[in-house]
Formats: structure tokens, sequence, C-alpha cells
């Protein structure tokens, strides 16, 4: 069982970095002016569906951690986690149903899409919180094996999830003017709203793959751990 969901665990971490990667080429294709809207429409139909599986990953990534933890706590033996295990497992796919049908009908379920970015605020602040008390406690939560490994490991997880917010906020405009695009009468000022909102987001890409990074690799070396 420990096995499976370490795999499970390191293929989320793949797939999350590889989907994104492969968002980014293709994002330079539908900013680009000198394809026909056709090609552009392509490649962004290719881009959306490239992106479901980072957003797959990063909901998954929560409760296939905590099982990891109540399966092998690896120095971070967190009281009563075995009782969480089923309703975060729970709330993450009541979570994963919410984001899969905003990603296939955008804008067509305003409800759907507010419950997502409340949940998603919700996990932030709950995941800043322990990840700092856990950096600060001498014994958080009861632990004395000083699991900081693991209080910077969700820490970077809630500023992943924040980084994916700044991608939706940046993107708002993105909508409407590739709307334009389609209709076959693009405008300089167009192609500018395009290029803005898509390098505009490039800094959150590149913090969400730092930090998906740097927790794989605190999950792995455990730093100052007393195992």
């Amino acid at each position: 069982m420990l096995d499976a969901f370490l795999y499970l665990h390191i293929v989320l971490m793949v797939f999350w970095l590889g989907g994104d990667l492969g968002v980014f080429y293709s994002s330079r294709f539908v900013i680009d002016p000198a394809l026909t809207p056709a090609a552009r429409l392509t490649a962004l139909k290719i881009m959306s569906g490239l992106d479901l599986g980072p957003k797959i990953c990063l909901i998954l990534f929560l409760p296939s951690g905590l099982t990891l933890i109540a399966l092998d706590s690896h120095g971070a033996d967190l009281p009563g986690l075995d009782l969480l295990l089923v309703p975060v497992w729970i709330g993450a796919l009541v979570w994963l149903w919410l984001m899969y049908t905003d990603h296939h009908a955008p804008g067509k379920h305003p409800l759907v899409r507010r419950a997502d970015w409340l949940i998603r605020i919700a996990v932030i602040a709950g995941m800043a919180s322990a990840g700092v008390y856990t950096l600060i406690a001498s014994a958080p939560f009861g632990v004395d094996t000083n699991p900081k490994w693991l209080g910077a490991k969700v820490l970077l997880y809630s500023l992943a999830i924040a980084a994916g917010l700044g991608i939706r906020r940046t993107l708002k405009p993105f909508g409407p003017a590739f709307g334009k695009v389609m209709a076959g009468a693009p405008e300089p000022e167009t192609e500018s709203v395009l290029r803005r909102c898509v390098d505009g987001c490039l800094p959150y890409v590149w913090t969400i793959w730092t930090c998906v990074l740097a927790a794989g690799l605190l999950g792995v070396a455990k730093p100052f751990a007393h195992l």
C-alpha cells in the first residue's frame, strides 16, 4: 500500500511539471499573430487539454501526501491523521469534480467556479498556517522529530496554489481578446492584450515549477529531521 501511494505521489509530480511544460510551449503558438485563427484555436485546444493534467495533480497532491505520512510518517507522525484521511479524500474528489466541471465549461457555471476559488483560498490559508506553525514550533502537533521539512513542503504547496490563482486573474482579459482574433479582425492592441496576458503568467508559472521541484526534494531529503 505504501509503495502504491508513493508511486502515485511521484507520478503526480511528474505529470504536474510535464503538463505545465506542455501548456507553456503551446501558449507560444496561441499568441503568434503569424498563424491563422484556426491554427491558433487548435493550439488553444491543445493547451487547454494539457492544462487539465496539472490541475488534477495539484488537487490530488494533498490527499496522497497525507496518506503517505499516515502510512510511513518518516518522523512526522501526526496524531489523528488516520481519522482524517477518508474525509480528506472525499473532499479532494468533490474539489476535483468542481474543477473538472469548470474546466470543460468555463463561465457557464459561476457558482462552481466560485466554490472552486473559495476552496483554494481555504486550502492556502490552512496549509500556510500549518506550514508556518510547523516551522516555528519546537514540537509541532506533538511531533518531536524536527519535521521542518514537512512544514516547508506544505508552505510550498500553498504557494503553488496561490500562484495558480494569480494565473487566473492575469488571464481574465484573455477570453474577450481571443474572441476578437477568432472573429477575423484582430488589431495590434488585441494582440498586445493576448501577449500581456500570457507573458504576465510567466512569473507565476516559474513559481509553481520551483515549488513543485523544491517540495519533491524536501520529500526525498527530509533535511534536519531526526529519523
